[in-house]
């Protein structure tokens, strides 16, 4: 069995935490390197069990221990070929930090982690889905300015996933962000939305995964329970019923002790 530990989702920082008995890896390492180090620790996972870190694309809350964590553990980084140079150009990422390009899929211990295009403003963003040698399958996506085919079908195959539901939109228009901000959430190349999240759900859960947990929600234009009642209300009215059909959460801002086995 393996298991999913959030660490951090949000704006502030997102990382997530996936492994077995043997070997984990970490997708994403936003926040800083004590704070990344200290939710580890918090949890009791043992840093030399990080085989690798995956990250998902440039933006500073997704990689800002980055450098200073791979460096300090010695750990191997791997993106996309255009996010490891966007990683390259911010100085994310230094010469002496092992780090190389997951084209389609690559193993790391004795799970195999697959790699998926999204839709983000991003040089070149994907979310990643995790295999562990029993079978079972994670998949961490958010970031994504619509769900495209491909993050779909990793989803449907998944055992357990995070699926962004990053905004309300009545809460965004109405908020206090610049117009050009507020335009790039709402882009296909930005976020997605509780509304767009919801109507995603149901066939996942139809295809078997029944275990899901939102995350990315914005702590500006969300709230944890808006998002959870909306996918929650589009669940419903398909007859799907909350911890009889599926389970469905909220990723913490911060580690809470969360962790989920699949």
């Amino acid at each position: 069995m393996a298991k999913v530990v959030p660490l951090f989702s949000g704006s502030k920082g997102n990382s997530y935490y996936i492994g077995s008995s043997g070997e984990g890896v970490l997708i994403d390492a936003g926040r800083s390197c004590k704070q990344l180090t200290e939710a580890l620790e918090q949890n009791s996972i043992d840093i030399k069990r990080i085989g690798a870190i995956f990250i998902t694309h440039e933006h500073i809350d997704h990689c800002q221990a980055l450098k200073v964590f791979a460096k300090r553990y010695g750990l191997r980084v791997y993106a996309s070929l255009g996010t490891l140079d966007a990683l390259y150009e911010k100085c994310c990422l230094t010469p002496d930090i092992r780090s190389e390009v997951i084209t389609e899929a690559v193993d790391v211990g004795d799970m195999r982690i697959i790699r998926c295009n999204t839709s983000h403003d991003a040089r070149e963003s994907c979310c990643y889905q995790v295999c562990t040698s029993d079978g079972r399958k994670a998949t961490i996506a958010t970031d994504l300015g619509v769900m495209t085919d491909g993050v779909r079908e990793l989803l449907k195959t998944s055992d357990f996933a995070v699926v962004e539901s990053n905004h309300d939109i009545d809460m965004l228009k109405r908020g206090f962000y610049p117009p050009m901000t507020k335009a790039r959430i709402l882009s296909d190349r930005g976020h997605l939305s509780n509304d767009a999240c919801s109507l995603e759900l149901a066939e996942f859960i139809r295809c078997g995964n029944c275990r899901l947990m939102l995350g990315h929600i914005s702590e500006n234009n969300n709230i944890p329970e808006l998002a959870l009642n909306t996918s929650l209300n589009a669940l419903e009215a398909v007859g799907m019923k909350r911890n009889l059909d599926f389970t469905l959460d909220a990723a913490p801002s911060f580690t809470d002790g969360t962790s989920v086995v699949f």
